[in-house]
C-alpha cells in the first residue's frame, strides 16, 4: 500500500520558517517527479513546487525565492524549506507523487497524495 506521510507543519509568524517532510512508504518513488501543493479554505488547491528525480525544479510564482523542495532517494523523502512566510502561505500542504519522470504542475496528473499538514502563518 502507497503512502505519503507530511510532517512539519505549524504556526509560525509572519517572516519566519519551516520545514515539510514528505515520507513515501509501499514502494520507490526514486524515479518518481514529486510536487507540493497547497490548498486554502474557499480555495482551488494551489501548485507550489516539484522536483523530478534528477533534479530538474518548478517553482510556484508566489513561492519563487522564498521556497526550496529538495529530495533524499535514498530515504524516499522530498522536502519543502518555507523562509519568510507570509500570512498569505496559510493553507493546508499536500505532498504528490506522479507515475512519471516528467515535472507538471497540474493536481490532476499525481496520482498518489498525502493527508495534508496545516501551515498557519500570522501577522
Amino acid at each position: 500500500q502507497v503512502q505519503l506521510v507530511e510532517s512539519g507543519g505549524g504556526l509560525v509568524q509572519a517572516g519566519g520558517s519551516l520545514r515539510l517532510s514528505c515520507a513515501a512508504s509501499g514502494r520507490t518513488f526514486s524515479r518518481n517527479a514529486m510536487g507540493w501543493f497547497r490548498q486554502a479554505p474557499g480555495k482551488e488547491r494551489e501548485f507550489v513546487a516539484a522536483i523530478s528525480w534528477s533534479g530538474t525544479i518548478y517553482y510556484g510564482d508566489s513561492v519563487k525565492g522564498r521556497f526550496a523542495i529538495s529530495r533524499d532517494n535514498v530515504k524516499n523523502t522530498v522536502y519543502l524549506q518555507q523562509n519568510s512566510l507570509k500570512p498569505e502561505d496559510t493553507a493546508v500542504y499536500y505532498c504528490a507523487a506522479r507515475n512519471s519522470l516528467v515535472v507538471v504542475p497540474t493536481p490532476s496528473h499525481y496520482s498518489y497524495w498525502g493527508q495534508g499538514t496545516q501551515v498557519t502563518v500570522s501577522s
